[in-house]
């Protein structure tokens, strides 16, 4: 067997194709002196950025698997770094022996997110693009797909970039009044600082309006359905799936568990729990199933509160709302089927028949409208909540600027603060340990 060549411990290899088997899967290496490698493995290098067909060998010579070698030269390539893709046959077996040979030849295992995370040291991504990378492949609709790659392409991060760039020069405008406070003229007024600082605050609240569609997008809503036993919560749940998803029969207590469905309105991912029905009971399961139910409720965005049109809110549904936290909540009057009413919605209440459908679209809109969703969403970022506090932040640094107006030193110090928080977004201030936890969350060969 062939002596192992060694190399400096930069270089990283890791399969970037999902894990299971399909058609062709690709090993990748990325770090220094990469040809060396490639001249161990494939008994040659290959052009570079053209695709060679070529023998994966191991250190006996003899043949792991075939396929295509892709080499590209730093700066050039993903990671910013000397990089080569060993693009073969999509099976775990070979492509495991591919990096294991790749490892006896010096390279490390990637760890979760490690090439992405070398692209945006080496400038090749900022942060806010690096963490689409992930949200693309995590993209659970179209919807969310073209927001994520809105924002990988750079959208998100040039609106950033311009409010940084407007606040930027605001403060040199303050900090020019500050150095010559002789001068007869005054600069703020001259330049229409304010109308500046209005300008900036309306192009910041766009960009968070954009921002909270893509984290709708991203992270969905949580939508929880309660009420007395047999009100009709797993059947309004099997109307929203599309499918059988709960039991469904005329015994109260069936639900004694919560189960859970995602369903997508409008790309929307929604989150449904339906919940065991609440009441006061003598059975230890269904006990337990109802404390599930208010944990359930707590941590929803939003809670369906069903009742029997045929009756309305009584003692029991009184009962129920009392103890509802601060959570967004629409009644449900269902079974008008039943009572012979038309469909309906008026405020926060709803009147719709989950055994026949009629009035649930009714129900799919007032969602959307809940979670504060815009129909025209095509303009949306994919944003995580990090970017949505620190957007916030900025917005809190605009207001308190305005009321400190009077003292141009708190002013400029309420602009700078603004502006390091729209930096975060896109990593230009950023600590290691956020960056090792954004990373993390990635998968291997990303």
């Amino acid at each position: 067997m062939t002596a192992a060549v060694r190399y400096p411990p930069d270089l990283i290899a890791g399969i970037a194709t999902a894990p299971g088997r399909g058609g062709v899967g690709v090993v990748r290496v990325s770090g220094a002196d990469v040809e060396t490698l490639a001249r161990a493995m494939l008994g040659r290098v290959p052009e570079a950025r053209h695709a060679t067909f070529t023998r994966f060998l191991d250190g006996d010579g003899e043949v792991l698997d075939e396929g295509i070698a892709l080499r590209f030269v730093a700066p050039h390539s993903f990671t910013g770094e000397q990089v080569l893709e060993l693009q073969g046959h999509g099976g775990p077996a070979v492509l495991n022996l591919i990096l294991q040979r790749c490892v006896e030849l010096g390279a490390r295992l990637a760890g979760p997110g490690e090439f992405t995370r070398r692209a945006y040291l080496n400038g090749k991504l900022d942060l806010a693009q690096a963490e689409a990378v992930a949200d693309v492949i995590d993209a659970a609709s179209g919807e969310a797909a073209r927001s994520a790659v809105r924002s990988l392409s750079g959208a998100f991060s040039a609106r950033i970039a311009e409010l940084v760039e407007a606040l930027t020069r605001l403060r040199m405008l303050v900090e020019a009044t500050l150095d010559f406070p002789e001068e007869e003229i005054d600069f703020l007024q001259q330049a229409d600082a304010f109308g500046r600082l209005d300008k900036i605050d309306a192009s910041l609240q766009a960009v968070r309006a954009q921002a909270r569609q893509g984290a709708l997008l991203r992270e969905g809503l949580s939508v929880v359905l309660i009420g007395q036993p047999n009100v009709g919560k797993s059947s309004l749940l099997n109307q929203l799936a599309g499918f059988e998803a709960a039991i469904v029969t005329e015994i109260a207590g069936t639900t004694r568990d919560t189960v859970r469905e995602v369903i997508q309105i409008q790309g929307v991912p929604l989150h449904i729990i339906d919940t065991a029905g609440l009441r006061d009971t003598d059975d230890a399961v269904e006990k337990i199933g109802i404390a599930r139910t208010w944990a359930a409720v707590e941590k929803a965005d939003v809670a369906l509160l069903l009742v029997d049109a045929a009756h309305g809110l009584g003692t029991s549904e009184a009962t129920i709302l009392q103890r509802l936290p601060g959570v967004t909540r629409l009644t449900i009057h269902n079974k008008i089927d039943v009572t012979a009413e038309a469909p309906r919605a008026v405020g926060n209440e709803l009147w719709l028949s989950a055994k026949t459908g009629v009035g649930v679209e009714l129900l799919r809109d007032k969602l959307l409208e809940s979670a504060g969703w815009q129909a025209a969403g095509e303009g949306a970022f994919m944003a995580r909540a990090r970017h949505l506090d620190a957007l916030s932040r900025a917005a809190g640094h605009l207001v308190d600027a305005r009321a400190s107006a009077a003292q141009l030193e708190l002013f400029a110090e309420e602009l700078r603060l603004a502006q390091a928080a729209l930096s975060e977004i896109t990593g230009e201030f950023t600590a290691d340990d956020l960056l090792g936890e954004i990373f993390s969350k990635f998968c291997i060969g990303k």
